[in-house]
């Protein structure tokens, strides 16, 4: 059997995570969607948003890239949510049979505006 084989990364809020403002949180959170939208755009980032109601509220986010998993630590490390120590990515490689998962391009919210316009 064949297998793909994809980065994934786990974005996860640290016990230490700093203390800030809403709205120093709201810039972070609109620079975090236009660095990952940016990454999309690239072609790194295949798939990638939040996680809701799971049992561990500190695993924030998922992504899945087409980038090895040294490249996926090098462009989450220039996320400004890691940068900021709102985030840590954690790495992975994952497999899975070879085309059981496809990838389609289609936009990403690049701020939380953009985000909210869609309900």
């Amino acid at each position: 059997m064949r297998f793909d084989r994809h980065t994934v990364v786990l974005l996860v809020r640290p016990d230490d995570a700093p203390d800030l403002p809403p709205d120093a949180l709201d810039r972070i959170q609109d620079a975090h969607l236009a660095h990952q939208a940016g990454l999309v755009e690239q072609g790194a980032v295949l798939a990638a948003g939040p996680f809701l109601d799971g049992d561990d509220e500190r695993i924030r986010g998922f992504a899945v890239l087409s980038v090895d998993p040294q490249m996926a630590r090098e462009l989450y490390a220039n996320d400004p949510a890691v940068r900021a120590g709102h985030l840590v990515a954690q790495v992975s490689s994952w497999m899975v049979p070879e085309g059981q998962v496809r990838f389609e391009q289609v936009p990403v919210p690049r701020s939380m505006l953009e985000a909210a316009a869609g309900d």
